[in-house]
């Protein structure tokens, strides 16, 4: 809990400097989450950007009722369905694959191999249906709790739990045929 200083700020606290913490501690995550819901790089950027614009400017209001890790996330999510509900927002998004991000390997063949099936795993799971990859990412990913997880999506954790079943059940089929050919 290295923020639980955050439910007790002040007004004469440096804003700037406790805005750089939350971004190099939560940023990542939050571009991440905005990814996984967007599936669009530069969306996925201007939405970070804004997370800790609204961060900074109510930065004095955090009540602790979440972690701050659940707060940011939940902050992302209300910006993504904005950016949904607006008006120029089209219903067909480019589908991207992410990077694998600094895989380290014995060799290149190795490495190449881990590549190919990392990607085919996040194109499963970006395939979800966006209730069942938003639970599945927030689970495994984020390592929310079931009851974070139902706080953030406003849902109850039974339907979290449901969720979280239907999505691996889900991805468990999708990737069968490429663990019978292995």
């Amino acid at each position: 809990m290295a923020f639980e200083y955050l439910k007790s700020l002040s007004s004469g606290m440096d804003k700037n400097v406790i805005l750089e913490d939350l971004m190099v501690a939560y940023g990542e995550d939050v571009w991440n989450y905005a990814f996984f819901l967007t599936r669009q790089s530069e969306l996925s950027d201007d939405i970070t950007q804004d997370v800790f614009v609204r961060v900074y400017e109510r930065l004095f209001s955090y009540r602790g009722e979440a972690s701050v890790k659940t707060w940011l996330l939940t902050i992302t999510r209300n910006l993504v369905r904005d950016h949904w509900r607006s008006a120029w927002f089209r219903k067909v998004m480019p589908f991207g694959t992410p990077l694998a991000k600094g895989e380290s390997a014995p060799s290149a063949e190795t490495e190449a191999l881990n590549r190919l099936v990392s990607e085919e795993v996040w194109l499963v799971v970006l395939s979800l249906p966006i209730k069942l990859r938003e639970v599945l990412l927030l689970h495994a990913h984020h390592q929310l709790t079931h009851t974070e997880i139902a706080r953030l999506l406003s849902i109850s954790e039974g339907t979290v739990k449901s969720r979280l079943y239907r999505a691996r059940l889900k991805v468990g089929k999708l990737m069968e045929p490429t663990w019978k050919q292995q």
